[in-house]
């Protein structure tokens, strides 16, 4: 790398140098989210890692890809840039665990109008600490310098993960009956969807992200940048304990409503009681600011569940204790029924 230099390149606004700045300066950060299974080294033309297959019959790869969206204009507007990698890995990692898959690996892609070193360490700093949280190793990623194409104070982030399960242990719905419970794992905020919304009813003014608002204990900007919380540890946990977990949703865009329902089989409904749980104080606030309707609400936000469970009736003491243990907030928010809706809000 130290014969790489372009003038000309530079001139048209892409500086390769500030690249291999921004690979030195996440290098440590990138080898502290290595697990067993990890080869080679950052820096190569591909991630390479190693499973370890003892023991199954038959492994399943489970990947997952999604990015932050538009939750970024509020890191822009803050000039905060640490946590959106937590953002991303998160909605990867939680879609992978609803087939009980255990993630093994993440990549990331961040594009950037102009690539300033600092902000790509703090960037994937969030990314690092999102895969410590999910037990996955951070293995590779790109960084593109797109100027012209992005602001050169704005850029794009994504991801996509792989996960590892054997076919008898995935979780797919296809166990479940009438009269299993549903177990909400409580979301801690907004997450990473409807931001589209939210910047829509509350954003009128940039200087509203800097107004406290004694019911969420923070000021708008510092509620709405809470990272979306990762549910792989507690999910394994439960499984360790030998909870039958039948199914997984991970409520994210299009809310209870539209997620709830991809968990079901035919013939069967997920009756939710909404009153069964606490819905966070900032949700309350939207739609006042807003005058959304409650139905769309819950078909655009998490609404203070992030993850919905279905388990059989006489595990559900046993699985709030686990969850408990494990640092969740979690309550029976309902119960499995005949029915072709997919899911009933009551």
């Amino acid at each position: 790398m130290k014969n790489s230099h372009s003038e000309s390149y530079a001139a048209a606004g892409v500086d390769v140098t500030a690249g291999y700045e921004a690979v030195n300066r996440i290098k440590p950060l990138v080898e502290s989210t290595y697990i067993p299974g990890v080869m080679g080294s950052l820096g190569g033309f591909g991630g390479l890692f190693a499973p370890n297959v003892a023991g199954m019959k038959k492994p399943v790869l489970v990947s997952g890809t999604d990015g932050v969206g538009t939750k970024l204009k509020i890191a822009f507007l803050m000039d905060k840039h640490d946590t959106v990698g937590i953002d991303c890995v998160a909605m990867c990692v939680n879609d992978i665990i609803c087939s009980g898959a255990s993630p093994l690996f993440f990549l990331d892609y961040v594009a950037v109008g102009k690539n300033v070193p600092s902000r790509i360490e703090a960037i994937v700093s969030g990314v690092t600490e999102g895969c410590r949280q999910a037990g996955c190793a951070l293995i590779g990623g790109e960084t593109a310098e797109m100027p012209g194409f992005y602001p050169e104070d704005e850029y794009d982030l994504a991801g996509f993960s792989v996960g590892l399960v054997d076919e008898s242990d995935m979780i797919d719905g296809s166990t479940l009956c009438e009269g299993d419970l549903l177990i909400g794992l409580c979301s801690n905020g907004v997450h990473s969807n409807g931001f589209s919304l939210v910047r829509k009813v509350l954003l009128d003014n940039p200087k509203a992200l800097d107004i406290y608002v004694s019911e969420l204990g923070r000021t708008i900007g510092e509620e709405l940048l809470r990272p979306t919380h990762i549910y792989v540890k507690s999910i394994q946990c439960l499984r360790q304990h030998g909870v039958t977990v039948k199914a997984i949703s991970h409520i994210t865009g299009g809310g209870l409503y539209e997620n709830v329902p991809r968990m079901m089989k035919e013939g069967l409904t997920a009756r939710i009681r909404t009153s069964s749980y606490p819905v966070p104080a900032i949700f309350e606030l939207i739609q006042k600011s807003g005058d959304i309707p409650v139905r769309d609400m819950y078909n655009t936000f998490n609404m203070g569940i992030g993850l919905v469970i279905a388990i059989p009736k006489d595990q559900v003491g046993h699985a709030l204790d686990v969850l408990a243990r494990a640092g969740e907030q979690s309550y029976v928010i309902g119960d499995v029924i005949k029915g072709d809706a997919g899911v009933e809000l009551v």
